[in-house]
């Protein structure tokens, strides 16, 4: 009867030992600036450092050898895992912003981009042009709107 008791104890203390899913704890390590897409959409050429700092915040890693260039880096790694990492650069051209290289897809627009239409500007023609033109004109242009 003692050894049956021994034996059961431990089988029981063997197997409750065994699986131990999380030891040690491991926590979420975040590293780095967080950058969105909503902070990189607002960033523009022509743009002085202090502009970009005031959208981003300060970089991560203000290269002493190349000072026109900035990085943003950011990575999760939960429970000890690497799943995401960000990277931005911010180039610059003395203290004006030229360009952003990274993993975001918003692109960066000129503020003088002439495919954009300015907030002033509608899709009529002016009546003047509309008056020279023949119905049969019009009504092409009103079927290419459409």
């Amino acid at each position: 009867m003692y050894v049956k008791f021994l034996l059961v104890s431990i089988l029981t203390l063997s197997i409750s030992c065994s699986y131990l899913p999380s030891f040690p704890y491991k926590i979420d390590i975040q590293q780095g600036n967080v950058v969105t897409e909503e902070m990189v959409e607002k960033l523009r050429p022509g743009m002085t450092r202090s502009q970009v700092r005031f959208v981003l915040g300060s970089p991560l890693i203000a290269d002493v050898f190349h000072n026109n260039r900035w990085d943003y880096v950011y990575s999760m790694a939960p429970s000890g895992r690497l799943s995401e990492k960000h990277r931005l650069s911010i180039f610059f051209e003395g203290d004006l912003l030229t360009h952003i290289e990274g993993d975001f897809k918003l692109p960066i627009l000129p503020t003088d981009d002439p495919l954009l239409p300015s907030p002033n500007s509608t899709d009529e023609t002016p009546e003047e042009e509309k008056k020279n033109e023949s119905p049969e004109e019009l009504q092409l242009k009103e079927k290419k709107r459409r």
